[in-house]
Order: structure tokens, then sequence, then C-alpha cells
């Protein structure tokens, strides 16, 4: 089976940091791209950074400068360092991956998401 382990939140105080890091495991075929999303309570669910298995990425306006994400050499782990934190960066920010499954001599694209991990940022 395919997990998706979320570690790194966390309280921290306006202008520290965090890394947040998301493991993948199982008989994953290989990983097309992985994203972090984040929820606030009363917003909706938005996407905060992606990365593919190119190492493209994207950033959401509110975080472009202050977050980096990246995979590790295997590609089977995701990290967002966030820097310069801000109160608005409250919420909680889930793991999500596209991934590539092989059955019965296919592959196929599967989405997993993380549980979550809340990150709190006080003044």
């Amino acid at each position: 089976q395919v997990q998706l382990v979320e570690s790194g939140g966390g309280l921290v105080q306006v202008g520290g940091s965090l890394r947040l890091s998301c493991a993948a495991s199982g008989n994953i075929f290989s990983i097309n791209y992985m994203d972090w999303y984040r929820q606030a309570p009363g917003k909706q669910r938005e996407l905060v950074a992606s990365i593919t298995s190119g190492k493209s990425t994207n950033y959401a306006d509110s975080v472009k400068g202050r977050f980096t994400i990246s995979r590790d050499n295997a590609e089977n782990t995701v990290s967002l360092q966030m820097n310069s934190l801000k109160p608005e960066d409250t919420a909680i920010y889930y793991c999500h991956a596209d991934l590539q499954l092989q059955h019965h001599g296919t592959t196929r694209s599967y989405s997993y998401w993380g549980q979550g991990t809340q990150v709190t940022v006080s003044s």
C-alpha cells in the first residue's frame, strides 16, 4: 500500500522558520509530482507549492520568495522550507502526490494525500 507521512509541523513565532517533510512509501513506480496544500479555518484549501519529477516548481503568490519546495535524491520525499513565517501561514498543511503504480503490467496515475500537519504562527 502507498502511504504519505508528514512531519515537521508545530508552533513558531512570527518571522521564524519551519521545515515540513513528506515521505512516500510503498510499491511506487514513479512520482509524477508532489504538492503542498494548506487550509486555514474558514478558508478554502489552496495550493501552496508543487514540484514535478523534473524538479520544476510552482508557488502561490502569497509564499513566493519565502517558501522553497524540494525533493531528495531518491525523489520519494518532498520538503517545504518555510521562512519568514506570518500569522496568515497558520493552517493545516497537506502533502499530496500524484503517483504512477504498476498494475497487471500497466501503469496508472493515482492521487494520495497525507493526513495533514498543523502549522501555527504566533505573535
